[in-house]
């Protein structure tokens, strides 16, 4: 303690105290609210964010010579003056083959996703046409119906006229041939009464008999 009576407080926590502030184990909630408290303590102060990790630039190696033309041999030996060359020339050509492999690897890659994407934009764009057929194919429909079914009524309505008419017409007509039949029946009704009182009187020369 910083000294005694009730208004003494730790030795760490006394601005007077050069000794650091005891660390306490931080639960995840105070561990964030520290650097939350950290960062606005100096809102003037640029914050750098690193990358994420596989977005790390690889090292920067420089651009290896298209060709190397005095690669010694691997006869020199580790001892003499010319390994050191040796080493040098084999990584630089390594870099070399290990870039155009690199790179015939991504231009491989660009041509895979290229030809993916255009696939996929050639079936998207024939299932967008489908789409369009079908729709156009059910506006059509839709238009057509109700001139149709208007259409199928007038003709409904005509025919039953029609029919009408001719059976109006059958009706006169077999109307007529009973009124004719009717009169047919009552000449040859009137016809044998003629031919009975003919018959009464006999035709010709008659002879009475005188007693």
């Amino acid at each position: 303690m910083s000294g005694e009576g009730p208004e003494s407080i730790p030795t760490s926590a006394d601005p007077r105290s050069r000794r650091p502030t005891k660390k306490r184990a931080l639960t995840p909630s105070s561990e964030h609210a520290k650097h939350l408290e950290a960062l606005f303590s100096k809102p003037d102060q640029e914050i750098r964010i690193p990358p994420p990790v596989g977005a790390v630039a690889k090292r920067a190696v420089a651009a290896p010579p298209e060709i190397v033309t005095n690669v010694q041999g691997s006869s020199a030996g580790a001892g003499s003056g010319e390994f050191h060359v040796y080493k040098a020339s084999r990584r630089r050509e390594y870099d070399r083959l290990r870039a155009m492999d690199e790179e015939v690897k991504q231009e491989k890659a660009n041509e895979e996703f290229e030809r993916q994407r255009a696939e996929r934009a050639a079936k998207d764009e024939e299932r967008t046409r489908k789409n369009r057929e079908k729709r156009d194919k059910k506006k059509q429909r839709g238009k057509k119906g109700p001139a149709t079914t208007g259409a199928g009524k007038d003709s409904a309505a005509t025919a039953t006229t029609t029919a009408a008419a001719q059976t109006s017409t059958e009706k006169d007509g077999a109307g007529d041939d009973a009124k004719g039949e009717k009169g047919g029946n009552r000449d040859a009704d009137d016809a044998p009464s003629v031919t009975t009182g003919a018959s009464a009187q006999p035709a010709g020369l008659v002879i009475h008999d005188d007693d």
